[in-house]
């Protein structure tokens, strides 16, 4: 029976390569000469990535997140996946520090949406939440196409991404 899986990932290469670029455009800019400016990204379990902000004042932190957005949106890495709302923490001798959680993996809430739009579509396909994916079985490969925009249209707050299709 086909199946794939609908998950919430980044693209780890394609982070990494932004996060790199906006290092070596911080070091290299004008403004942040003698400046503790940078941008670390950070693993601290198997499962999560963190991104860490690091500048001098409120007005260099925002420089900082705006030198890697842009290097996201090159990259094309959907900013969705990136939590902005945390408040910089001061460090000593006056610094500060952001940490950005990068979201991985669909939560039970996100599953449950995601259930409910394939039901009320009423489409031929079986869900069901498995670890940090949705597994979504069909009879038809065009039933599960079907499905993939359906999710797209429904759940367009959320970078959805359907991997590990199978027939």
């Amino acid at each position: 029976m086909p199946s794939f899986d609908a998950v919430i990932e980044p693209d780890l290469v394609e982070l990494r390569n932004a996060v790199e670029q906006a290092q070596k455009e911080i070091a290299n800019r004008f403004d942040f000469k003698g400046s503790s400016a940078q941008v670390d990204l950070t693993s601290p379990t198997p499962k999560t990535r963190e991104l860490t902000l690091w500048a001098d004042s409120d007005f260099q932190l925002g420089q900082v997140k705006d030198v890697l957005i842009t290097k996201l949106s090159k990259r094309n890495v959907d900013i969705r996946l990136l939590d902005f709302s945390a408040t910089p923490q001061k460090m000593s001798h006056d610094k500060l520090k952001l940490s950005v959680p990068v979201k991985s993996g669909v939560d039970a809430e996100t599953a449950k949406k995601m259930q409910a739009a394939l039901k009320a579509s009423k489409l031929k396909v079986q869900a069901a939440f498995q670890g940090d994916a949705l597994r979504v079985t069909g009879a038809k490969r065009d039933t599960l196409q079907e499905a993939i925009a359906l999710l797209r249209k429904e759940l367009n707050e959320w970078p959805l991404s359907f991997n590990n299709f199978r027939e």
